[in-house]
Protein backbone atom coordinates (compact mmCIF):
# COMPACT_ATOMS: atom_id res chain seq x y z
CA UNK A 1 0.00 0.00 0.00
CA UNK A 2 0.60 3.46 -0.15
CA UNK A 3 3.64 5.60 2.17
CA UNK A 4 2.58 8.62 3.34
CA UNK A 5 5.09 9.93 0.73
CA UNK A 6 3.93 8.75 -2.32
CA UNK A 7 0.41 9.95 -0.87
CA UNK A 8 1.85 13.53 -0.20
CA UNK A 9 3.86 14.02 -3.63
CA UNK A 10 0.54 13.41 -5.77
CA UNK A 11 -1.42 15.80 -3.37
CA UNK A 12 1.59 18.42 -4.43
CA UNK A 13 1.22 17.30 -8.14
CA UNK A 14 -2.40 18.08 -7.79
CA UNK A 15 -2.25 21.34 -6.50
CA UNK A 16 0.16 22.48 -8.94
CA UNK A 17 -2.16 21.27 -11.79
CA UNK A 18 -4.97 23.39 -10.33
CA UNK A 19 -2.92 26.60 -10.08
CA UNK A 20 -1.92 26.46 -13.39
CA UNK A 21 -5.31 25.84 -14.93
CA UNK A 22 -7.38 28.64 -15.65
CA UNK A 23 -10.23 27.29 -15.15
CA UNK A 24 -9.93 26.20 -11.54
CA UNK A 25 -10.33 29.83 -9.67
CA UNK A 26 -10.45 27.93 -6.27
CA UNK A 27 -9.11 24.62 -4.56
CA UNK A 28 -10.09 23.46 -1.05
CA UNK A 29 -9.21 20.13 1.14
CA UNK A 30 -12.34 18.70 3.02
CA UNK A 31 -12.12 15.65 5.15
CA UNK A 32 -9.54 14.83 7.49
CA UNK A 33 -7.05 17.12 5.59
CA UNK A 34 -8.94 19.71 6.16
CA UNK A 35 -9.64 19.36 10.23
CA UNK A 36 -5.75 18.07 11.22
CA UNK A 37 -7.29 14.70 12.16
CA UNK A 38 -5.74 12.58 9.61
CA UNK A 39 -3.19 10.23 9.92
CA UNK A 40 -0.99 7.89 7.45
CA UNK A 41 -4.06 6.10 6.11
CA UNK A 42 -6.03 8.96 5.19
CA UNK A 43 -6.87 9.88 1.63
CA UNK A 44 -7.54 12.76 -0.49
CA UNK A 45 -10.66 15.05 -0.87
CA UNK A 46 -10.42 18.40 -2.91
CA UNK A 47 -13.01 20.69 -4.36
CA UNK A 48 -12.34 22.54 -7.71
CA UNK A 49 -14.14 25.78 -8.74
CA UNK A 50 -14.86 25.39 -12.04
CA UNK A 51 -15.18 28.50 -14.02
CA UNK A 52 -16.77 27.91 -17.41
CA UNK A 53 -17.76 24.61 -18.85
CA UNK A 54 -18.00 22.01 -16.42
CA UNK A 55 -17.70 18.88 -18.14
CA UNK A 56 -15.02 20.01 -20.13
CA UNK A 57 -12.43 20.45 -17.35
CA UNK A 58 -13.97 17.20 -15.88
CA UNK A 59 -12.56 15.66 -18.90
CA UNK A 60 -9.53 17.00 -19.11
CA UNK A 61 -8.57 16.45 -15.54
CA UNK A 62 -9.66 12.68 -15.63
CA UNK A 63 -7.91 12.33 -18.66
CA UNK A 64 -4.75 13.65 -17.36
CA UNK A 65 -5.13 11.81 -13.83
CA UNK A 66 -4.82 8.70 -15.82
CA UNK A 67 -2.17 9.64 -18.17
CA UNK A 68 -0.18 11.30 -15.35
CA UNK A 69 -0.34 9.64 -12.12
CA UNK A 70 -1.11 6.28 -13.70
CA UNK A 71 -5.23 5.58 -12.14
CA UNK A 72 -6.29 2.77 -12.59
CA UNK A 73 -9.94 2.72 -12.26
CA UNK A 74 -12.66 6.11 -11.05
CA UNK A 75 -16.14 6.23 -10.48
CA UNK A 76 -18.63 9.02 -10.24
CA UNK A 77 -20.18 9.13 -6.63
CA UNK A 78 -23.88 10.35 -6.95
CA UNK A 79 -25.09 13.58 -5.00
CA UNK A 80 -27.38 15.36 -7.27
CA UNK A 81 -26.71 19.07 -7.99
CA UNK A 82 -24.46 19.81 -10.69
CA UNK A 83 -21.28 19.18 -9.20
CA UNK A 84 -19.43 15.52 -10.03
CA UNK A 85 -17.71 14.43 -7.23
CA UNK A 86 -15.07 11.80 -8.95
CA UNK A 87 -13.64 9.02 -6.93
CA UNK A 88 -9.99 7.50 -8.51
CA UNK A 89 -7.73 4.70 -7.77
CA UNK A 90 -3.97 5.34 -8.36
CA UNK A 91 -1.26 2.69 -8.03
CA UNK A 92 -0.28 1.43 -4.19
CA UNK A 93 -4.50 2.27 -3.05
CA UNK A 94 -4.00 5.76 -3.05
CA UNK A 95 -7.47 6.98 -3.23
CA UNK A 96 -8.49 10.15 -4.80
CA UNK A 97 -11.75 12.03 -4.23
CA UNK A 98 -12.33 14.90 -6.58
CA UNK A 99 -15.31 17.29 -6.05
CA UNK A 100 -15.88 19.79 -9.35
CA UNK A 101 -18.10 22.51 -8.66
CA UNK A 102 -19.17 25.39 -10.37
CA UNK A 103 -17.63 28.49 -9.49
CA UNK A 104 -21.09 29.66 -7.60
CA UNK A 105 -21.22 26.22 -5.42
CA UNK A 106 -17.79 26.57 -4.38
CA UNK A 107 -17.90 26.69 -0.38
CA UNK A 108 -18.30 24.78 2.73
CA UNK A 109 -21.94 22.30 3.45
CA UNK A 110 -20.18 21.04 6.76
CA UNK A 111 -17.03 21.38 8.99
CA UNK A 112 -14.36 20.02 7.17
CA UNK A 113 -13.06 22.57 4.77
CA UNK A 114 -10.27 24.02 4.00
CA UNK A 115 -9.79 27.11 1.54
CA UNK A 116 -6.60 26.66 -0.44
CA UNK A 117 -7.16 29.68 -3.03
CA UNK A 118 -10.73 31.17 -4.40
CA UNK A 119 -13.41 32.59 -2.87
CA UNK A 120 -15.29 30.15 -1.34
CA UNK A 121 -19.24 31.07 -1.31
CA UNK A 122 -22.25 30.20 1.65
CA UNK A 123 -23.58 26.96 0.78
CA UNK A 124 -26.23 24.93 2.09
CA UNK A 125 -25.19 22.48 4.64
CA UNK A 126 -25.47 18.89 4.22
CA UNK A 127 -28.76 17.77 6.35
CA UNK A 128 -28.35 15.14 8.89
CA UNK A 129 -30.06 11.66 8.43
CA UNK A 130 -34.06 11.78 9.42
CA UNK A 131 -34.32 9.87 12.56
CA UNK A 132 -37.70 8.20 11.65
CA UNK A 133 -36.40 7.52 8.66
CA UNK A 134 -33.75 5.55 9.79
CA UNK A 135 -36.09 4.36 13.04
CA UNK A 136 -38.47 2.99 9.49
CA UNK A 137 -35.56 1.32 8.07
CA UNK A 138 -34.66 -0.37 11.56
CA UNK A 139 -37.64 -2.12 11.51
CA UNK A 140 -37.50 -3.03 7.98
CA UNK A 141 -34.45 -4.55 8.41
CA UNK A 142 -35.31 -6.81 11.17
CA UNK A 143 -38.59 -7.89 9.62
CA UNK A 144 -37.24 -8.77 6.34
CA UNK A 145 -34.40 -11.00 7.86
CA UNK A 146 -37.08 -12.73 9.89
CA UNK A 147 -38.83 -13.23 6.51
CA UNK A 148 -35.65 -14.50 4.93
CA UNK A 149 -35.30 -17.04 7.66
CA UNK A 150 -38.23 -18.37 7.15
CA UNK A 151 -37.81 -18.58 3.45
CA UNK A 152 -34.52 -20.67 3.88
CA UNK A 153 -32.53 -17.93 2.53
CA UNK A 154 -29.72 -17.28 4.57
CA UNK A 155 -27.46 -14.90 2.58
CA UNK A 156 -30.33 -12.51 2.18
CA UNK A 157 -31.10 -13.15 5.92
CA UNK A 158 -27.59 -12.10 7.09
CA UNK A 159 -27.29 -9.03 4.39
CA UNK A 160 -30.81 -7.83 6.42
CA UNK A 161 -29.15 -8.55 10.04
CA UNK A 162 -25.85 -6.84 9.26
CA UNK A 163 -27.88 -3.93 7.72
CA UNK A 164 -29.95 -3.32 10.69
CA UNK A 165 -26.89 -3.31 12.49
CA UNK A 166 -25.90 -0.31 10.59
CA UNK A 167 -29.05 1.39 10.92
CA UNK A 168 -28.73 1.21 14.91
CA UNK A 169 -24.82 2.70 14.59
CA UNK A 170 -26.13 5.26 12.38
CA UNK A 171 -29.25 5.87 15.04
CA UNK A 172 -26.28 6.11 18.24
CA UNK A 173 -24.30 8.59 16.53
CA UNK A 174 -27.07 10.98 15.42
CA UNK A 175 -28.47 11.06 19.32
CA UNK A 176 -24.64 11.91 20.32
CA UNK A 177 -24.21 14.64 17.77
CA UNK A 178 -21.38 12.33 16.46
CA UNK A 179 -20.41 11.85 12.56
CA UNK A 180 -23.10 9.53 11.03
CA UNK A 181 -21.77 8.92 7.32
CA UNK A 182 -20.26 5.67 6.84
CA UNK A 183 -20.04 4.49 10.49
CA UNK A 184 -17.20 7.21 11.61
CA UNK A 185 -18.58 8.02 14.08
CA UNK A 186 -18.71 4.44 15.64
CA UNK A 187 -15.34 4.53 16.85
CA UNK A 188 -16.53 7.50 19.60
CA UNK A 189 -20.05 5.31 20.82
CA UNK A 190 -19.40 5.00 24.50
CA UNK A 191 -19.07 0.68 25.30
CA UNK A 192 -22.60 0.46 26.67
CA UNK A 193 -23.79 0.84 23.10
CA UNK A 194 -20.57 -0.69 21.15
CA UNK A 195 -20.13 -3.57 24.16
CA UNK A 196 -23.61 -5.51 23.00
CA UNK A 197 -23.01 -5.30 19.37
CA UNK A 198 -19.79 -7.85 19.50
CA UNK A 199 -22.95 -10.33 19.80
CA UNK A 200 -24.65 -9.57 16.76
CA UNK A 201 -22.06 -10.36 14.51
CA UNK A 202 -23.08 -13.47 12.34
CA UNK A 203 -20.40 -16.09 12.79
CA UNK A 204 -22.30 -19.12 10.54
CA UNK A 205 -24.91 -19.26 8.47
CA UNK A 206 -27.01 -21.78 10.31
CA UNK A 207 -30.43 -21.32 10.51
CA UNK A 208 -29.80 -21.28 14.64
CA UNK A 209 -26.48 -18.96 14.26
CA UNK A 210 -28.94 -16.49 12.39
CA UNK A 211 -31.62 -16.61 14.49
CA UNK A 212 -29.60 -16.18 17.47
CA UNK A 213 -27.65 -12.95 15.76
CA UNK A 214 -30.70 -11.51 14.46
CA UNK A 215 -32.50 -11.78 18.11
CA UNK A 216 -29.10 -9.81 19.63
CA UNK A 217 -29.66 -7.42 17.17
CA UNK A 218 -33.07 -6.62 17.82
CA UNK A 219 -32.17 -6.45 21.19
CA UNK A 220 -29.53 -3.45 20.89
CA UNK A 221 -32.15 -1.87 18.51
CA UNK A 222 -34.60 -1.93 21.02
CA UNK A 223 -32.53 -0.52 23.71
CA UNK A 224 -31.60 2.04 21.02
CA UNK A 225 -34.88 3.01 20.62
CA UNK A 226 -35.45 3.26 24.55
CA UNK A 227 -32.83 6.22 24.59
CA UNK A 228 -33.88 8.11 21.46
CA UNK A 229 -37.79 8.39 21.55
CA UNK A 230 -39.35 6.04 24.50
CA UNK A 231 -42.92 6.70 23.38
CA UNK A 232 -42.21 5.26 19.80
CA UNK A 233 -40.65 2.52 21.27
CA UNK A 234 -43.29 1.59 23.83
CA UNK A 235 -45.13 0.83 20.39
CA UNK A 236 -42.60 -0.59 18.55
CA UNK A 237 -40.71 -2.98 21.05
CA UNK A 238 -43.18 -5.51 21.02
CA UNK A 239 -43.56 -6.20 17.46
CA UNK A 240 -39.83 -6.32 17.59
CA UNK A 241 -39.55 -8.69 19.89
CA UNK A 242 -42.21 -10.77 17.86
CA UNK A 243 -39.88 -11.52 15.34
CA UNK A 244 -37.10 -13.24 17.88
Amino acid sequence: MFTPDRRDRTRARLLARAEADTSVVGLAHTGSLATDTGDRWSDTDLVLAVRGELDRTVRRWTAWIYDELGARHHWDLGVGGTSVIRVFLLPEWVELDLTFAPESEFGARGPAWRTLFGTPHPQPRFPAPDRDTLIGLAWHHALHARICLERGRSWQAAHWINALRDQLITLACLRLDLPTAYSKGAHLLPDEITAPLESTLIRSLTEPELRRALTATITATTAELDRSDPQLAARLSPMLTELT
